[in-house]
């Protein structure tokens, strides 16, 4: 019998790398636009920190509370499947084993033994069968909300800490450009990491970030720039 080598498959990271990155990132851009933003607008080095210090408690609150919330309906969706496919399991499953063996057709596995995989999995375990190659639910991707939350969270501040420490760093008349550059920096590193994470190419992924997020910073200084005017 031919030796089996373990594998680890990267799927398994979807649930927390989505959220840490999407929350490293917003904490990044949404932070960095506010205080180029307030800077823009000619305030005081102490009213520019202020506002990227509440920037950075409200965004990591509103991301938690977002993250569970949303992902709290993706757990709901999958429960009220699985609660149905329960019922459906105990009302008929002569029904139930039918439909699985018509899913290893489609698949390509021959009639009869699909039959065979079919019933010798309902025996085994029915609703986790049908979860997994009905539904598409599983282990590896099924919805965590209080992990995305979390993970949301703290990444986010983690995120909106670094234009925060260039604020505490630079000089006033060199703050702008300070914050932008090293906001471009620091989602570009983002923008690798989690390509590198999740097993993807690095360039893409990386110049996509610090696209968007040199674009976000631009028209907010922009904004800015004119509302200082106006006031």
């Amino acid at each position: 019998m031919p030796r089996l080598h373990p594998e680890t498959h990267l799927i398994a990271r979807i649930g927390w790398l989505r959220a840490a990155v999407l929350g490293a990132n917003d904490g990044i851009i949404s932070t960095a636009s506010l205080i180029v933003g307030v800077a823009a607008a000619a305030t005081s080095p102490g009213e520019v920190l202020t506002a990227g210090v509440a920037g950075l408690v409200a965004g990591s609150m509103s991301m938690a509370a977002g993250e569970y919330v949303s992902v709290s309906s993706q757990s709901d969706t999958e429960a009220a499947d699985l609660a149905k496919e329960r019922r459906e399991l105990a009302s008929d499953p002569a029904f139930e084993t039918e439909e699985l063996t018509q899913i290893y057709v489609g698949r390509g596995i021959d009639p009869a033994l699909a039959r065979q995989v079919a019933e010798q999995l309902m025996r085994n375990d029915a609703l986790g069968a049908h979860a997994r190659d009905e539904l598409g639910i599983s282990d590896a991707i099924i919805a965590r909300p209080i992990q995305a939350a979390l993970t949301s969270a703290a990444t986010f501040a983690a995120g909106a800490a670094l234009p925060i420490i260039v604020v505490l760093l630079t000089p006033q008349h060199l703050l702008v450009p300070a914050v932008f550059a090293a906001s471009l920096l620091f989602l570009a590193l983002l923008g690798a990491l989690g390509a590198k994470v999740g097993g993807a190419s690095i360039l893409k992924p990386t110049l996509r970030v610090a696209f968007w997020g040199a674009f976000a910073m631009a028209i907010t200084a922009g904004v800015g720039a004119l509302v200082g005017k106006a006031v």
